[in-house]
């Protein structure tokens, strides 16, 4: 800015220089270049080269000598200023004509220039403090709440979550810390069920010991007559039954401390896989029918000769199987006939176990988690619900034809694409469905 400033006055003296050379070069004379002068304000002096310079101007001898005989104008700093000299040649005769620019002139305005520099300078380096402290202070706080939520996860505490916020890298850490912290609430939750699952399905070999304890002969000691040989052979039996026993209630204990210490039980996620029903039927069968032999049980099975593809994991559907069977053992009588049935409609696959026992007196209670009527843990109707509800579909129970309780597994067809399952009903009980919810939960008559 300081240069164009002095560009400006080196111009605007060159234009007076030239006003009063082009008035010499006409010939105007003493009068034109009068004239011309006047015209540039009366700041041009004419000088001639050999004689002393004209009153007036700032150039000394030497330097009009040395402008006369240049190609171009002459630009000289002098005392206060500077000084453009341009000759003119009119015939032999040489001029020079001689414009001074005061320093004030060739510096005006420089020092405001200056301060305005200096404002915008203030006014934006303020700005950029203003702005980068706003943004610091937000990626800092959005750091600081990371840090902070990151400690109480590491100290235990999996409710803890933050709010997204600060730059954008900052914000999806703070999503992806979110999504961590829900995986691992829900795999602690999972690992926690999984364990009072296992747990519960340890009580079907479990039942088998029971029961076939309580079939041996009795263990009391005190009559007198007993040989030796039959006083340890009745004491043998007691330590097998209290050693069923004890088993029992450590297994118990272990599923009721690890289902305590759910809180809220996340969503499971299903567990992909597929099986095949009807062979599981028959699997399970195989084993539950020696104990049905020892305790003089009649059943039938019903509908697994044919291949009936379901979602479910192998595993998981002999577990809720056997947790079915297991409770028709334990709670009815010996002797109490039984059925299981496989069937297929609309979709839907439909397992099905009868009994002719005392029956269920609550049957919503019976399908919660962790609620029983018998003192139990539970688990059993659990574990069958949540293997249904793992393929879409849900678990009844319902009075059966039998005169017992009616326990029906509704299962997704693997091989078809279920319609309505609302609307499947009693499938299998031999009878029309009298109740389209798929939880018949109300008795029509008491436990028989």
């Amino acid at each position: 800015m300081r240069n164009d400033h002095r560009d400006a006055a080196l111009a605007t003296a060159a234009e007076r220089t030239s006003t009063v050379a082009g008035a010499i070069f006409a010939g105007g004379g003493e009068r034109g270049v009068t004239a011309a002068r006047a015209a540039a304000g009366g700041i041009p002096v004419v000088h001639t080269p050999g004689i002393a310079p004209a009153t007036g101007g700032r150039a000394g001898a030497e330097l009009i000598d040395r402008a006369a005989t240049a190609p171009e104008p002459t630009i000289e700093d002098v005392d206060g200023g500077v000084v453009r000299l341009q000759p003119v040649t009119v015939g032999n005769r040489t001029f020079v004509v001689e414009a001074f620019v005061p320093g004030s002139e060739l510096n005006h305005d420089t020092a405001r220039d200056w301060w305005l520099l200096l404002g915008l300078a203030v006014v934006l380096v303020g700005g950029s403090v203003v702005a980068v402290d706003r943004l610091a202070r937000g990626a800092v706080s959005s750091a600081r709440g990371l840090v902070d939520a990151a400690l109480a996860v590491g100290n235990g505490d999996l409710a803890v979550r933050v709010q997204p916020s600060g730059p954008r890298e900052l914000a999806e850490a703070g999503y992806a810390f979110n999504r961590m912290a829900d995986r691992l609430v829900t795999s602690r939750t999972d690992e926690r069920e999984l364990v009072a699952d296992l747990s519960h399905r340890l009580r079907t070999p479990l039942t088998a010991l029971r029961l076939d304890a309580e079939a041996l002969d009795p263990d009391d000691t005190q009559i007198i007559d007993l040989t030796e040989d039959e006083v340890d052979r009745r004491r043998g039996i007691r330590r097998i039954r209290q050693a069923i026993a004890t088993l029992e209630d450590e297994v118990n204990q272990l599923i009721n401390t690890t289902r305590q210490a759910v809180a809220d039980r996340a969503a499971a996620e299903p567990e992909e896989g597929l099986c095949d029903a009807s062979e599981v039927v028959r699997e399970r069968m195989r084993f539950w029918s020696a104990l049905a032999g020892d305790q003089d049980r009649q059943y039938r099975v019903v509908g697994a000769h044919l291949r009936i593809p379901v979602p479910v994991a192998r595993a998981e559907l002999a577990a809720a199987l056997d947790a079915v069977l297991g409770n028709v053992f334990r709670y009815t009588p010996q002797g109490t006939a039984f059925e299981v049935a496989l069937s297929r409609r609309d979709g839907w696959v439909a397992l099905r176990i009868d009994d002719a026992g005392p029956g269920i007196g609550d049957p919503e209670q019976a399908l919660r988690r962790g609620q029983s009527q018998q003192g139990s843990t539970g688990l059993g109707l659990d574990i069958a619900r949540r293997a249904a509800q793992a393929t879409g579909g849900s678990v009844s129970i319902d009075r059966a034809a039998m005169g017992g309780a009616s326990v029906v597994m509704l299962l997704a067809d693997a091989d078809a694409t279920p319609k309505q399952p609302s609307r499947f009903g009693l499938v299998g009980r031999g009878r029309p469905a009298r109740d389209r919810d798929p939880v018949r939960r109300r008795w029509q008559r008491g436990p028989q």
